[in-house]
């Protein structure tokens, strides 16, 4: 799981914990907190832990990606709309000749 590495080791810095005293607290080794910090991977379970250490939501530690636009498709609704108008405007003029039917009867 991705997670801010920066907003861990900043985390842990306000408490002024060490790094080997973050991984006490949260049950992980001391490998493990020096590669959240380093790298910003984590398992979930570590994720869980250092949320309840800090006392954060756990969406609170993780990076969410960009959306990478290069890759969106662009969408041609020239014949869509072309074909919605001519829909509405044959249900207008249905509608008008059957209410103008219905009403001179």
């Amino acid at each position: 799981m991705e997670i801010d590495a920066l907003q861990i080791k900043a985390l842990r810095q306000q408490h002024q914990w060490t790094q080997q005293q973050l991984a006490e607290m949260c049950g992980v080794s001391l490998r493990t907190i020096q590669r959240v910090e380093k790298e910003g991977n984590a398992a979930t379970e570590t994720v869980m832990s250092l949320s309840a250490v800090f006392e954060v939501p756990q969406q609170s530690l993780l990076v969410v990606p960009e959306a990478d636009s290069s890759s969106w498709q662009p969408i041609n609704i020239g014949k869509q709309t072309l074909s919605i108008l001519f829909a509405l405007l044959v249900g207008i003029i249905t509608g008008g000749a059957l209410m103008y039917w219905l009403l001179s009867a």
